[in-house]
């Protein structure tokens, strides 16, 4: 037997206010995002915004459904929005929030395995990796270098598809 250990790096900042102006601004957006969140079961809405290369910013809100699971997260609208959109554009950074007025939220949340699998296959096509920043209201801020740092063992299966084509 051979036991393996994985870890992961990211930057923790206290404050939106550390972060450099272009991702503070990529943060901003990611708020005004959270307003068009379809939330009234779970009352937890989520914003995503992208920063593509040519500066163009990228929305995504949470979009419930009273037939579970028919919603979609936040960051798969984004995402989906951007390669039906604007995939000759590569992604750059995404900036995740949440906010409910159910409970403090207290660190970031985290995006679930699909947007992680979805980010993924994005990051393989535009062949580089998206800074994902994830933060809180009045909370630290998280800046992660691309999807490994959240699934080091993703599904990719090289000879379902030798070359992915934009």
């Amino acid at each position: 037997m051979t036991e393996h250990q994985i870890e992961i790096a990211f930057k923790e900042y206290n404050t939106l206010t550390e972060l450099n102006e272009t991702d503070h601004d990529l943060c901003l957006e990611a708020v005004k995002a959270m307003e068009g969140s379809h939330s009234p079961y779970s009352k937890f809405r989520v914003g995503a915004a992208l920063r593509l290369q040519s500066g163009k910013i990228i929305y995504g809100s949470n979009q419930e459904n009273v037939a579970y699971p028919s919603g979609l997260c936040a960051e798969r609208v984004a995402l989906f929005y951007w390669g039906a959109n604007h995939s000759d554009d590569p992604i750059e950074a995404m900036a995740v929030t949440a906010s409910t007025d159910e409970f403090e939220i207290l660190q970031p949340v985290t995006s679930c395995g699909s947007c992680l699998q979805v980010l993924a296959e994005y990051e393989k096509k535009q062949n580089k990796p998206i800074e994902i920043i994830l933060f809180c209201n009045n909370g630290p801020v998280w800046v992660m270098n691309g999807v490994d740092s959240f699934l080091p063992f993703l599904f990719f299966e090289k000879r379902l598809n030798v070359e992915v084509k934009g």
